[in-house]
């Protein structure tokens, strides 16, 4: 079968490619213009050029495709221009998916996020029932994702045959950006983070992640939300973690959140002015006060996500950023 990816470039999107060509699927992949190609670079597929923000031409390459991965989104936890967010996580979701009704694609898999999910965060973990509401997003990623998800809805009713996966927090090889997860390993690996607040958030293998989309398309239910996750874990012991598996001393230092807020404040409203991105980003230290924990269960159970110890994602991650030049020699070793 011959499959259309979005963010075929991306953290997600790049593993999702590999898994395809794996299997013997066509791939073809939408990449924009002066896009970094560096995680498909020489791989088997079909480059389509354009963005999510040019419907006609993604309706032209999803057109006599059997499956859609939409995977792309506009992942920041900071922006000046939130607009431009919306449009590409909103409205373009909905371009994007037109284009795969219109394609009468055998099955479409959106890739969501457990941020648009209800969530208690005292560490109970939540799941696809838990209840949630606008009001609980915090910053435009969060609400441009629970926009999309609402918008992706919309079209199952439609005759659109689609399933919603939410993926937790991946780590792995391919973080090429890197997403804010792979900037504190390198931040750790760099001995660049003194010290930490105290959270905790669900990690998953990104290849796992990528196999969980491959298994949504093939058994998931019309209409159905997956959470693609494993284990949840604080900070700390994803630190404690990564200290075993890197040699580098992990942060000890566990800072009171009243006074990283406020810092957090300051830095945005400094960046706003200047346009310079935030040290502290403000939304990240907002959704530090929740533990992001989640239940999998579904995902495992219906579809047969796997899950990889996530030490093993771990230290891919870290030989990963190391073999690619993200973490400065010290005594001559990285």
């Amino acid at each position: 079968m011959k499959a259309f990816v979005t963010g075929a470039t991306g953290f997600i999107g790049a593993s999702i490619v590999r898994e395809l060509i794996r299997e013997g699927h066509q791939v073809r992949a939408l990449v924009r213009p002066g896009a970094n190609r560096k995680n498909i670079a020489g791989l088997p597929l079909e480059i389509w050029e354009g963005d999510l923000l040019t419907p006609d031409r993604l309706a032209a390459g999803i057109a006599g495709c059997d499956l859609l991965f939409h995977t792309a989104a506009d992942y920041r936890l900071w922006t000046r221009n939130p607009a431009a967010m919306y449009a590409a996580n909103v409205e373009g979701t909905r371009a994007v998916l037109q284009g795969a009704l219109l394609a009468g694609v055998r099955r479409a898999v959106y890739t969501s996020s457990v941020g648009t999910l209800g969530n208690p965060g005292n560490g109970v973990p939540g799941d696809e029932t838990t209840p949630v509401t606008f009001r609980d997003m915090v910053g435009d990623y969060k609400k441009s994702k629970f926009q999309a998800e609402r918008v992706a809805e919309e079209f199952v009713p439609r005759g659109l045959p689609l399933v919603i996966v939410n993926p937790s927090t991946p780590v792995g090889i391919l973080d090429i950006k890197p997403t804010p997860t792979g900037k504190i390993i390198v931040d750790i690996l760099n001995r660049a983070m003194p010290a930490y607040l105290d959270t905790g958030l669900n990690l998953i293998d990104v290849e796992d992640c990528a196999r969980g989309h491959l298994l949504a398309a093939e058994k998931g239910r019309v209409g159905e939300k997956y959470i693609l996750g494993n284990q949840n874990l604080t900070l700390r012991e994803i630190f404690q973690t990564l200290e075993v598996i890197s040699g580098v001393p992990a942060p000890k230092v566990r800072l009171p959140y009243p006074p990283i807020l406020l810092a957090a404040y300051v830095n945005e409203a400094f960046s706003r002015l200047t346009g310079v991105e935030p040290l502290i980003p403000l939304n990240g230290v907002l959704m530090a006060r929740k533990f992001m924990f989640f239940d999998s269960s579904k995902a495992i159970r219906e579809l047969g996500l796997p899950q990889t110890p996530v030490a093993q994602a771990l230290t891919k991650a870290v030989a990963w950023f190391r073999a690619n030049g993200y973490v400065k020699k010290v005594n001559g070793k990285r």
